[in-house]
């Protein structure tokens, strides 16, 4: 099932500002809220579905991809899974946009229920890793049909001795006095207006929840080290130089158990022997002798999936046009496939022999020899123009 348009599911346009992607979210976060609709699927998809949206819209480094791109720009590279938000759960949308609600990261409806309780997720503020870059390097081929790509990438991973908690053992770990093991305070202040509560995150713990009181030897503490991951990307068909591609949760690991960062690919495209990229088309210079151009033949040329016969007509000018239909690149994420533009040069032998030199001079008062120019032979702004549509 296809991934509906992230304007469409916040419903705001493409040159809505921030704030009114973040008032937007807000809004679908509070119908949907799974507190207000309880035991509702339905309900439940559509908020994390207008959660992964604002995942998306809310950073301005992926919103350009998610514009630029589609759905591949942000999740093309990540296979089946797709983006981040297509493999979260509740408590990561609740961790990471908590702030949304005005809170620690806890339900918007405590304050209507009284929320003494803890709140889904446990209102603790989670770390996140840093995003990490890599370029991978593409054949002409690779782009045209896609490919597999397995990357071994030096980053932070979870320590294997502690398990990413960061603790020497499970009784190093205690629940915070100070928030119960919440990761937020909350404060009721006295105004003209009556009594406003507002929640922070909790000083003591720094929104964990839990305090280390010995931490582990191997990663001092910090849940991660240094190490190395072998990553298998998929790379969709159609990607172009310079294009960005993100896998969530592929980047660095975060303290203490928090949520990983994400992997941004750069798309850097090697240039072929023979064929040339222009857009989606693939441009291929032939070049065709005087007598083959004259009296015609056929000819073979390369493709990206092998090689293809074209007939070059007898009469054939210099600067002339053949397209194969649909050999060139596809569109990301589309069915339409670009074609490959074959230009036909005329070559002209620079070094002639006596007996060459003769036949050719015999020619060049033959009136066949004479340029004619007619009506249907296009100038080379007309053949460019040709080329474009």
């Amino acid at each position: 099932m296809s991934k509906r348009d992230f304007y469409d599911i916040l419903g705001v346009t493409k040159s809505a500002t921030a704030e009114e992607i973040k008032k937007a979210y807000r809004k679908l976060a509070i119908k949907y809220h799974p507190d207000k609709n309880p035991d509702d699927k339905t309900a439940e998809d559509k908020f994390k579905e207008a959660a992964e949206a604002y995942e998306v819209l809310s950073s301005p480094e992926k919103k350009q991809r998610y514009d630029q791109y589609g759905h591949a720009g942000v999740g093309g590279a990540s296979g089946g899974g797709g983006y981040g938000g297509g493999g979260m759960n509740m408590e990561d949308i609740f961790s990471q946009f908590g702030d949304i609600f005005g809170g620690g990261g806890g339900s918007p409806f405590d304050s209507f229920f009284g929320g003494g309780g803890q709140s889904r997720g446990g209102g603790r503020r989670v770390a996140k890793g840093s995003n990490l870059r890599i370029k991978v390097k593409l054949t002409l081929e690779e782009i045209a049909n896609g490919a597999e790509k397995k990357i071994k990438v030096n980053k932070q991973i979870v320590c294997k001795t502690c398990d990413g908690s960061g603790a020497k053992d499970k009784s190093s770990v205690s629940t915070c006095k100070t928030c119960g093991g919440s990761g937020a305070v909350r404060r009721v202040t006295n105004t003209i207006l009556g009594q406003m509560q507002t929640t922070a995150t909790c000083p003591t713990c720094h929104g964990n929840g839990q305090q280390i009181t010995a931490k582990c030897g191997a990663c001092h503490g910090e849940g991660t080290v240094r190490g190395e991951e072998t990553i298998t990307i998929n790379i969709p068909a159609g990607v172009s130089e310079g294009m960005q591609l993100s896998m969530a949760g592929k980047g660095n690991a975060a303290p203490n158990g928090g949520v990983p960062g994400d992997l941004i690919i750069l798309i850097e495209e090697l240039p072929h022997d023979t064929l040339k990229r222009e857009g989606n088309n693939i441009v291929y210079d032939l070049h065709v002798s005087i007598v083959d151009a004259a009296l015609g033949y056929s000819a073979e040329v390369p493709t990206i999936d092998g090689k293809a016969k074209i007939k070059i007509e007898a009469g054939t000018q210099s600067g002339k046009l053949l397209r194969l239909k649909g050999k060139g690149i596809p569109e990301v994420n589309s069915y339409h496939r670009g074609d490959q533009i074959i230009h036909v040069n005329i070559w002209t032998p620079k070094v002639l022999n006596a007996e060459e030199r003769a036949i050719l001079e015999k020619l060049r008062e033959s009136p066949n020899f004479k340029p004619q120019p007619g009506k249907n032979d296009k100038s080379f702004f007309d053949k460019m123009k040709e080329y474009f549509e």
